[in-house]
Order: C-alpha cells, then structure tokens, then sequence
C-alpha cells in the first residue's frame, strides 16, 4: 500500500464526516446550546442571549463544515452576523470579554466530542480515524481561533461604544450641575451613580506625572473623605475632579490623608472644598476645590500638597484681582514686601506672633526657634513696615497669609 494512502483516505473520509454532520446542523445546533447553557450560568434564563446563543452555534457550525468539506482556506471565515450580535449582546450586559470566549472554548469541546463519535461510528480503520480526527480538529482549532479573534474584537468595540455614550451622558450631566442649570436630581443621580442628596465635597486631583493612575488615587481619596463611592470625572490627562456624598463634616484633619495615602502618588497635588448641601453644594464644594487649586498654582508650590478651602479662603478672596492684591500688600508691608530669605524669615516670625495672639513662647515653638530669636525678627519686621504692628493688625495679618501662601506673585518686582 502506497505510504501516502491513509491520508488521502482520511481527507476523503473527513469530507463525508463534515458532509454527514451538515445535514444536522439544526440539532447540533440546539445541543450545543444546551451544553453551552449548562455550563456558563450567564446564560441563565435571558431568552435573548439564548436565542443568539444558539444562531451563532448553527451559523459556525454551518460555516466550519460547509469550508472544511469544500476545501476554503480558514483565512476566508468571517464571523456570523449572529456571532456579531451575540458579542454585542455580551458587552451590552456587562459580561467580561472572558466569559463570552468560553462560549468558543465550551464549543470547541463540544465539536471535539461530536466528532470521535461520528469518526468512531463511520470509520472502522483506526489509521484512517485518527488522521481524519487531526485533520477536522486542526481546522476546528483554527476556525474557532480566528472567529473568536473576531467576536473579540466586535465586543471591545461596542462596550467601548456603550462606554463613550455614557461618559458624554455622565459629563454632560456634571456640566449642567456645575452651571447650575435646572435638572431632574433622581435622573442625575442614575446617570452619575452618584447621591446627589446629602452633603457634597468637590476635590481635585493634578500631577505632572503621565504614569500615575489618577482615577484609582482619587477614589482613594474619596474613601479618605468618608464615602465608599466617589464620582470621578477627567479633566485632561493630568487631572481629575471628584466629589465624595459625606453625612457629616469635613474630616477633622487632611493632614492625616498623606501618611495614608498608596505609595507610587507621592508628586499628587490635592485640593478640596468645603462640604456643602445637595446638588447646589456639587458646584459650590467643586469651584471651591478649582479655586484652591489656582491658589496652589499661584504659589509655584512644587512640592505635593493636600490643601483644604477653609485654609485658603481669606488669601482666594484676596487674591482674586493679583493687582489689588500686590497693592493691598504693598501698601500694609511696606518694605517687608521684599522677596528675600531674610525678609521672608522676618514676615514669618510676625505671622506666627499674630497667629499666637502675641505669645512670643507660642510662636517660637510654632517655628522652631528661640523666643529671643522670634522677638528680634519681629523688631526688624516693624522696622521694615515703618509702623508697629499694633497699627491695623488685621490688615496686616492679611497682608502676611497672602505673602505667606502666594509668595513671590503678590511681592513687586
């Protein structure tokens, strides 16, 4: 016998196995959904899913026999539209992309076990069996790896299709809050997975840093606020808003966040707002955060920072024409509006002595320093001033928390 034989028998034998199984596609079509059903409980009692289940089971069953019988290269296949939509249908219910290709794998063994039983049934040379098993099963293989490749594709494309329309939707939503438009707060609410009843604290987040995985840190941040769930909306690549719904008030202390803070966000900057009330208290917590954000900006801080509205309220207000603020420093300091280390020291001995209510003792343990140290600071700084600091104290400890957060911004030139 011809060496060459067994395989040209096989190939003939695998065409009549695939012609045989043609003619019963409807009910391996409808076995395979049941074998598929009882083991992928996704499937469960969705009708629909059930229904593209089983129009994609007969159109590549149809499809994978029909090429191999006549010859056609495996490159030609194309996904059914049934497997299409079947894929479409995965994304559109929230199933991973994992559990749509077991439905390919769990029909890839499906075929298999069909298969030694038709060979077993219709072919009594073992030779020949086993050559026509390799022979479907290599082109079963590779049908199901290039159409599972397909489906693949076509799921990514709709979720990510179904992921932009409610993101617009979700932004579109914040943008009417934010510009206080008139909205339906229960259809918000759904849109956003957000409470919107309640007390609302806006934050933002912004880094330099292209690797730092900005939504994950601000949920983190959200956690730290109080709420289990934060709403997180991009801002660009380099930054994120966020607002955390809270039952009470702002935590005692942000001071606390940065030892509790993940490492690998060590070069974040924070900014956040106040707590404020319902869907009103959304945009004014938020534009508090966006103001405290511009006010570390101004700063030229380079150092991360978690800074609070409360903090900075007095140098925002100040500070929102930077020309009547540099006038109105100008004007209270005199000359200890100059940018140098030394006069920079002397401005914060007087701060601290202003904060300390006039407790030298207060202010030297403040800063680290001597009590006699703070008092010769504080000399110099009057000095500077022209007048004692007993004289408008209270624009003058305006004048300083605006130097002392703005710095070099709000001195002259």
């Amino acid at each position: 016998m011809d060496a060459r034989e067994p395989p040209a028998r096989g190939a003939m034998a695998g065409t009549g196995i695939a012609a045989s199984l043609l003619t019963n596609v409807s009910g391996l079509a409808e076995d395979m959904l049941e074998y598929l059903a009882d083991r992928i409980p996704e499937v469960g009692a969705d009708a629909e899913l059930r229904g593209l289940t089983l129009g994609s089971c007969s159109s590549n069953l149809e499809a994978a026999l029909s090429m191999f019988r006549h010859g056609i290269d495996v490159a030609a296949a194309q996904a059914p539209v049934t497997a299409l939509e079947h894929a479409r249908a995965m994304a559109s219910r929230g199933h991973s992309v994992d559990v749509m290709l077991r439905f390919y794998r769990l029909g890839h063994e499906y075929f298999t076990e069909k298969l030694s039983v038709a060979l077993t049934d219709n072919i009594g040379d073992p030779v020949v069996a086993l050559s026509t098993f390799i022979d479907l099963e290599r082109f079963g293989f590779r049908y199901i790896d290039r159409i599972s490749s397909l489906v693949a594709a076509e799921y990514v494309a709709e979720l990510d299709r179904r992921q932009n329309q409610a993101r617009a939707e979700r932004d579109e939503v914040v943008r009417a809050l934010l510009a206080g438009e008139r909205i339906d707060n229960a259809r918000a609410e759904r849109m956003l997975s957000h409470r919107l009843t309640g007390r609302q604290i806006g934050f933002v987040c912004w880094t330099d840093d292209r690797s730092v995985n900005l939504d994950r840190f601000a949920r983190h941040v959200g956690r730290h606020l109080g709420a289990s769930h934060s709403l997180v909306v991009a801002d660009g690549p380099l930054a994120v808003w966020g607002w955390a719904p809270v039952s009470g008030d702002m935590p005692t202390s942000l001071t606390k966040m940065a030892t509790e803070l993940p490492s690998g966000y060590n070069n974040v900057h924070i900014a956040v707002g106040s707590p404020h009330p319902g869907a009103a208290g959304f945009r004014t917590s938020h534009l508090e955060a966006i103001r405290t954000r511009r006010i570390i900006d101004l700063s030229g801080r380079v150092a991360p920072s978690i800074t609070a509205f409360t903090d900075i309220a007095l140098v925002d207000a100040i500070s929102r024409d930077l020309d009547t603020a540099r006038a109105f420093v100008a004007a209270q300091l005199g000359d200890l509006a100059r940018d140098d280390a030394k006069v920079r020291d002397e401005r914060a001995a007087l701060l601290a002595v202003l904060d300390a209510q006039g407790s030298l003792i207060t202010a030297a343990r403040a800063l680290g320093i001597h009590r006699n140290t703070i008092l010769q600071r504080m000399r110099r700084a009057e000095q500077r001033r022209g007048r004692p600091a007993t004289i408008k104290t209270a624009e003058l400890h305006a004048a300083l928390l605006v130097c002392g957060v703005l710095r070099a911004a709000v001195l002259p030139d």
